[in-house]
């Protein structure tokens, strides 16, 4: 997991069209320690994203195969979430607005001074970092990371179905505490009124948690209480 996080946060996507700028990037955000990803087109970013999301993004907006800001608010809706620094040549006050307001965490008008860009970049990288972290549930060797909807146990991956996930967190974050089935069906189904079939389904979801979490585990971590 570490080996993980180490790769995010110093890999950067640049999305630039001009190569004497991208060029100008790519250099001083090296010499910063970043490994640094480029691509001149959204269709080159696109790629890049399917491999993955990087730590950090740093936008062109005026780019020759389509907007800037259409393209980020399609991937905010696909679900990334890493934070997206807009550098770019417009710069008036309602699209700078429109920039925040379609998903980009920071917005830079060219001209720009390097240092004050990369003053940005770490800005951002450490909030992310310090989100993620507090994102993360760990029970013993359990490690339930909610914004990225993962879980591992004894340091391996552990495969949920969405709705398994959402009760395996919501255990988590009662831990040490009995949570009802009243309880489970309000936060996890969002139902208000229990009916016993109902009842069925969340006895299967935790007999899957358990087989999933505690099978050849010393520690057994989910428990019944009458």
């Amino acid at each position: 997991m570490k080996e993980i996080q180490a790769k995010e946060i110093s890999e950067l996507l640049v999305i630039e069209d001009d190569p004497h700028v991208a060029q100008s990037l790519e250099r001083g955000l090296g010499e910063a320690g970043f490994n640094v990803l480029r691509a001149d087109r959204l269709a080159v970013a696109d790629g890049y994203l399917a491999r993955g999301s990087p730590a950090l993004v740093v936008l062109d907006l005026s780019l020759p195969d389509g907007d800037g800001l259409a393209w980020l608010r399609r991937v905010r809706m696909a679900g990334h979430r890493m934070p997206v620094v807009i550098l770019t040549a417009r710069d008036t006050l309602p699209e700078r607005v429109a920039g925040l307001e379609g998903g980009a965490d920071d917005y830079l008008s060219k001209p720009f001074a390097f240092a004050e860009l990369l003053a940005r970049i770490r800005a951002r990288l450490r909030t992310a970092s310090q989100q993620s972290e507090s994102a993360i549930l760990r029970i013993g060797n359990l490690e339930i990371d909610r914004l990225h909807r993962q879980v591992r146990r004894a340091g391996q991956p552990v495969e949920l179905t969405t709705r398994e996930f959402d009760v395996l967190a919501l255990l988590a974050q009662w831990r040490g505490q009995p949570v009802s089935r009243d309880l489970l069906a309000q936060e996890v189904w969002k139902v208000n009124r229990r009916l016993t079939p109902l009842d069925n389904v969340i006895d299967v979801h935790l007999s899957h948690l358990r087989d999933k979490i505690d099978r050849e585990q010393p520690a057994k971590l989910i428990r019944t209480v009458r």
